[in-house]
């Protein structure tokens, strides 16, 4: 790559929250502390089994990037030591899952092979 991306590209960031039986109560207390502390949030439903390039159960918390500044802080001090996998939606679906990923917690590998390199104009 001969040029930096530029961040404006991206639109909006996700948040995975990865969880199994055992930790999903400690996975509906860190999402009702999200739900309380940040109105702007948009919260995804419950997959109590794996989605899309998710290897197991998550819910996401979608967020614009104003919001990154307060709410990623908040993710990394009280995750209830939950995987999570944060990214940005920068129109490079594959890319942003994968190279433009922070992980909280533990790298869990990803089915990106079922991910578009591009999003569908």
């Amino acid at each position: 790559m001969s040029e930096p991306v530029d961040p404006a590209a991206i639109t909006e960031y996700h948040a995975h929250v990865y969880y199994d039986p055992a930790s999903r109560p400690r996975a509906a207390v860190l999402r009702a502390w999200v739900e309380e502390r940040f109105p702007g949030v948009r919260m995804g439903r419950w997959h109590d089994v794996p989605v899309g390039p998710h290897p197991t159960a998550m819910y996401q918390i979608a967020f614009n990037p104003d919001l990154f500044p307060t709410l990623a802080p908040f993710l990394l001090l009280n995750r209830q030591d939950l995987t999570i996998l944060l990214h940005p939606e920068s129109g490079r679906p594959r890319d942003d899952h994968t190279r433009h990923a922070a992980w909280m917690g533990q790298v869990l590998p990803l089915r990106t092979e079922i991910l578009p390199e591009t999003d569908a104009v």
